[in-house]
């Protein structure tokens, strides 16, 4: 292991922690009426009609069919995003994709999965789901709606995830129950999020996932979206009440399907203990794939992600069948298996 030494930051972006410190933290206990929370919360997303659109993209690509793709989500949110459908081969599992805090502005050609159709969607208010009051830097998003755990931003971001999964079954009702969750970063927190109260998601990969373990992302410094908050919380006071109930790491003991999780030893802008604090917090099948630092170049860098991405292959690959926990889908005929793509 590398870890990077020299850095810009008037911080340690290790916070001291040694690899078996940070394997020993565990999450904060949920606050009363979590679960009940999520699963109201849940309850409104699934009743909602996504009304998926598609249209061709001006992007091409030898290997995918690339779609634009809006869907509604809840509060009258218009989500939109890229679909991949894979040009040679049949669709035999969905695969939805979140972004980190930057936004996005196109879909990753590379994504290492075969016979699936792709679904990179863009959080409310941010890229192609810009929408107004909401801010789309990340400084000014992670703020939003903050007053209340009913209003925060972060809970409705979680149901744009739901949204996508249904958009996908909308679509293509032969993925029910095959349909994965990928997310680094924020995509990873609001992945924590939304696994455990989704039986329609059937695994999970997150990297560097934030949004764990609260009290310390209050704390620790960083160049992150938590900075933000924790400049907020000088300023007006306490808001870990509403922030408790946007724990990853306390959501995470709730998922019971298989997961992936890359966290890191070094990193400025989300902390290694609320990271770790996340994929600990997993209470079944799991793997920890462990990064010599996030959201920052280091030696060894190149050799690492490949390594990791061989690693989401195969635990993509293994999904190919329904997990049992996962509500089972309908024998596909081949016919079906291949969707028309819109002219």
């Amino acid at each position: 292991m590398t870890i990077p030494r020299a850095h810009p930051f008037h911080f340690d972006p290790t916070y001291g922690a040694t690899l078996p410190a940070l394997e020993s933290i565990r999450p904060p206990a949920a606050p009363d009426g979590f679960d009940a929370f999520w699963n109201a919360r849940y309850a409104k997303a699934i009743n909602a009609d996504p009304k998926p659109s598609l249209s061709r993209s001006e992007l091409q690509h030898a290997d995918w069919n690339v779609l634009d793709i809006s869907y509604a989500s809840t509060d009258g949110v218009a989500i939109g995003g890229w679909l991949l459908l894979p040009k040679r081969s049949a669709i035999k599992r969905g695969l939805v994709v979140g972004h980190g805090y930057g936004g996005r502005d196109q879909p990753e050609f590379d994504v290492p999965v075969e016979e699936t159709a792709v679904l990179f969607f863009c959080a409310r208010g941010m890229s192609r789901s810009a929408h107004p009051p909401i801010p789309s830097e990340a400084s000014g998003h992670v703020l939003h709606g903050i007053e209340s755990r009913d209003s925060y931003v972060i809970g409705g971001c979680v149901e744009d995830i739901w949204l996508a999964v249904s958009a996908l079954i909308e679509l293509y009702p032969w993925l029910e129950g095959r349909i994965g969750y990928s997310g680094v970063s924020f995509g990873g927190g609001l992945g924590a999020l939304a696994i455990p109260f989704d039986t329609r998601i059937d695994r999970g990969f997150l990297a560097v996932p934030t949004f764990g373990n609260r009290p310390l992302w209050l704390r620790l410094p960083t160049v992150g979206s938590a900075d933000s908050v924790q400049q907020y919380q000088r300023k007006h006071g306490n808001v870990l009440e509403t922030l408790r109930f946007f724990d990853a790491a306390t959501a995470a003991t709730r998922i019971k399907v298989p997961m992936l999780v890359a966290a890191a030893r070094f990193d400025p802008a989300v902390a290694p203990p609320c990271q770790f604090s996340v994929a600990n917090a997993l209470p079944g099948s799991k793997e920890i794939f462990v990064l010599d630092a996030g959201h920052f170049d280091y030696d060894g860098a190149a050799e690492q992600n490949e390594e990791l991405r061989t690693k989401v292959a195969l635990f993509f690959t293994a999904g190919a069948e329904p997990h049992s926990n996962a509500q089972s889908a309908a024998p596909a005929s081949p016919d079906r298996d291949r969707p028309s793509v819109p002219d």
